[in-house]
């Protein structure tokens, strides 16, 4: 699945909360932490991990809404 992130992006924080354009709600669910800004920067979600477009690597993820 495909989405943009809904508004602005800074990265992973160790305790991330992202909210994609189709109101879904993932959590970061390990360790990784990479500083870099995008706005609305493409988001693909895989067997339980999220690639943001412009990141390193794939971070593992969990749904919360």
């Amino acid at each position: 699945m495909t989405q943009h992130v809904d508004g602005s992006w800074s990265g992973w924080d160790g305790d991330t909360i992202v909210q994609l354009t189709d109101g879904s709600v993932w959590r970061q669910d390990e360790y990784h932490y990479e500083y870099r800004y995008a706005y609305r920067p493409k988001a693909t979600v895989t067997s339980g991990k999220m690639q943001v477009e412009g990141m390193s690597r794939a971070v593992r993820v969990r749904k919360l809404a």
